[in-house]
């Protein structure tokens, strides 16, 4: 089982997400709205934040759990769709998950998801 964890634009969730949704056998996504900085440290970003003296940019976090079958296939959406060809377009992360326990039921690994 793999962990994609991807930021990208705030304005480009909405598509992003819908094309994720059309990906059978999908078990869900979690998003978090998230603030950072990355290697320019927000000095010429449009939609930067300030906060106690440091400059910002809002960003979304998209994060998903799938099985090693389906990280191409949703790597290449998010890169896809999240893409605008400027600075800033963000990141995917691929990340092995060890182990999953649904709180709910104890259940552990693949069929946890």
């Amino acid at each position: 089982m793999k962990e994609i964890k991807a930021i990208i634009r705030p304005a480009k969730l909405l598509e992003v997400t819908e094309e994720l949704h059309e990906i059978d056998g999908l078990p869900g996504v979690t998003i978090s709205e998230i603030r950072g900085f990355g290697k320019g440290r927000a000095k010429n970003a449009k939609d930067k934040v300030i906060y106690e003296m440091v400059e910002f940019v809002p960003r979304i976090q998209l994060e998903v759990v799938v099985n090693d079958e389906m990280v191409s296939e949703v790597v290449k959406v998010i890169q896809k769709y999240a893409h605008t060809g400027n600075t800033g377009d963000g990141k995917i992360f691929v990340s092995t998950v060890d182990d999953i326990v649904k709180i709910r039921t104890n259940e552990r690994g693949p069929s946890a998801v």
